[in-house]
């Protein structure tokens, strides 16, 4: 068994890595870095170039994990690409919501979008829908290799995938969260023991605060936002189309149902208002602690556009829960943004992961009363309005991952998907708690032996 990291870099970016057992090369994740653009956020695809991949796998529609795919299957066509259902819609919304974003930076920059809404529907022809806890086998080979998607809790259509070959079982996390959410369950991954553990290690180094509950998080939400509607001044929540949104909108229901709100108009952006309606499909057939719960018809959000934005006013009590969550330039969020810092009535809140890098990073870090740049072509501002941060974070804390790869006891970890702080952090935990296990820390473009 070999593995070999197709990242640019380190981090959390464009996240895509190359397996191979059983006789079989596979590809899991094809995603784009959303802090770079042209080919630079694109996975080094160079060594796989017509390598005769058997398979592609996709662990869900969010933009690291599955924004260059079609660059992959454009090198690769006829390869089947597997993902669950929700991931295949969500994802090609949001490929061709790409499309749109590359064009317009095109126009400014003169860089040439990476793919064109054709290249996204060429691509979108070789997915094959499959169902979670299923076993599938794939024909490519003399040896009996497998799959099976499990849900990991992260956001709708998200999955790890375990393969097995050889009795051999790799385990890749994707993305997970194993705690409740308002929205989604936690994840219910494999309990059988493992060969390999590809583990996600976003948050290792950000320890859960002590006596964290979500319920408590909640409740110092909904106070918060109290508190904003007595200064009469707007919220701002930046968010991901895909995931946050939807999570921030059952919040909103679940707070006005225990009547500790009162609900002001809300306002959600395009891109959101489609993936809101694709989990408002699937909100009876896929996990759900609320499968009842159809968002746009409890919410009743209103929806912004590039065009409509400009009328949004910064100093009225209404909820904007705004793509990007990481204030990315040239989105809702940023733009909007930059005219909420300037009203002391109004507030932003910052629900999730942000990268220290983004837009969102250094708002946190400038805090209240602080100097921030959100934009670098322009100016830097004073930030006059609230910024109060909260823990709803999709991905799961650092020693919920911990318990799960300890339980697994691997002989091999794989560690991916974060910062060098944060892969520090499991390394050196894990390797006390799992003296025997053999970790790596996979250096871009480098191949390693699993066994």
């Amino acid at each position: 068994m070999r593995f070999t990291n197709l990242t640019r870099q380190v981090g959390i970016g464009a996240n895509s890595y190359l397996l191979e057992m059983g006789g079989c090369k596979f590809v899991v994740d094809a995603g784009m870095d959303p802090k770079t653009q042209g080919a630079e956020s694109a996975p080094d695809f160079s060594s796989i170039h017509g390598m005769g991949l058997d398979a592609i796998f996709v662990s869900h529609a969010h933009q690291d994990h599955i924004g260059c795919l079609p660059l992959l299957t454009r090198d690769h066509p006829s390869v089947p690409v597997y993902m669950t259902a929700p991931t295949a819609e969500l994802g090609d919304a949001m490929l061709h919501n790409s499309v749109n974003v590359m064009r317009k930076i095109a126009e400014e920059t003169g860089e040439a979008p990476l793919f064109t809404h054709r290249g996204a529907d060429q691509c979108a022809e070789a997915w094959q829908p499959v169902a979670l806890r299923r076993e599938y086998r794939l024909e490519v080979s003399t040896e009996s290799v497998s799959f099976e998607m499990f849900d990991a809790g992260h956001i709708l259509g998200s999955a790890g995938i375990l393969f097995r070959a050889g009795g051999k079982r790799v385990f890749y996390t994707g993305d997970v969260n194993f705690s409740d959410q308002t929205l989604l369950p936690g994840a219910e991954f494999p309990e059988e023991p493992l060969d390999v553990l590809i583990l996600e290690t976003t948050r290792g180094d950000s320890p859960e605060p002590e006596n964290f509950t979500r319920a408590g998080e909640e409740e110092r939400f909904a106070e918060a936002l109290l508190s904003a509607y007595e200064r009469g001044g707007c919220v701002l929540i930046p968010v991901f189309a895909i995931g946050k949104t939807q999570e921030i909108l059952a919040l909103l229901y679940r707070l006005r149902a225990a009547s500790r709100i009162r609900l002001r108009p809300v306002y959600i952006g395009g891109l959101s208002t489609r993936m809101t309606g694709i989990y408002d499909k699937y909100r009876a057939s896929t996990p759900r602690r609320f499968p009842q719960l159809e968002l746009f018809e409890a919410i009743a959000p209103f929806t912004l556009t590039g065009k409509t934005i400009s009328q949004a006013n910064a100093a009225k009590p209404h909820i904007y829960a705004l793509s990007s969550g990481m204030l990315t330039e040239k989105t809702l969020s940023n733009g909007f943004a930059r005219r909420v810092l300037e009203h002391p009535e109004s507030s932003i809140f910052l629900v999730g992961y942000t990268d220290p890098d983004s837009p969102a990073g250094r708002l946190r870090a400038a805090g209240s009363g602080g100097i921030v740049r959100l934009d670098g072509a322009l100016p830097e501002q004073r930030v006059a309005c609230r910024v109060e941060e909260f823990n709803f974070s999709a991905h799961s804390d650092r020693e919920s991952l911990r318990r799960f790869a300890v339980a697994r006891r691997p002989r091999t970890i794989v560690l991916v998907h974060g910062d060098p702080a944060a892969m520090e952090w499991f390394r050196s935990t894990l390797q006390a708690d799992l003296p025997d296990c053999k970790i790596i820390v996979p250096t871009p473009g480098q191949a390693f032996n699993l066994e």
